[in-house]
């Protein structure tokens, strides 16, 4: 079994910056990708970035330009920088994880991020 736990969230006026962390442990033996989703109010959970083991990035064009993913393999850890936070960006920011291409995502429980002045 897998376990990601979020967090780093809160409350932050626009313009501001926060870091959001997921910390990964359990029976991982190999780790495919690890990625950011967001979930806003009466919206579809949707990307905001992706890192591959090998460290390939990939960014929702909403953020590009704002945010940072990255990833401590070592420590099973990842990172995401957000820069520029704008009240849309408000939302419950959400881990995953692949082991491989192939199997389902495992799921964080979320932190919430609110940008708002």
């Amino acid at each position: 079994q897998v376990q990601l736990v979020e967090s780093g969230g809160g409350l932050v006026q626009p313009g501001g910056s926060l870091r959001l962390s997921c910390a990964a442990s359990g029976r991982i033996f190999s780790m495919y990708r690890m990625g950011w989703y967001r979930q806003g109010p009466g919206k579809q959970r949707e990307l905001v970035a992706t890192i591959t083991r090998a460290g390939s990035t990939n960014y929702a064009d909403s953020v590009k330009g704002r945010f940072t993913i990255s990833r401590d393999n070592a420590r099973n850890t990842m990172y995401l920088q957000m820069n520029n936070l704008k009240p849309e960006d408000t939302a419950v920011y959400y881990c995953s994880l692949e082991i491989t291409a192939y199997s389902p995502p495992y799921w964080g429980q979320g932190t919430q991020v609110t940008v708002s002045s």
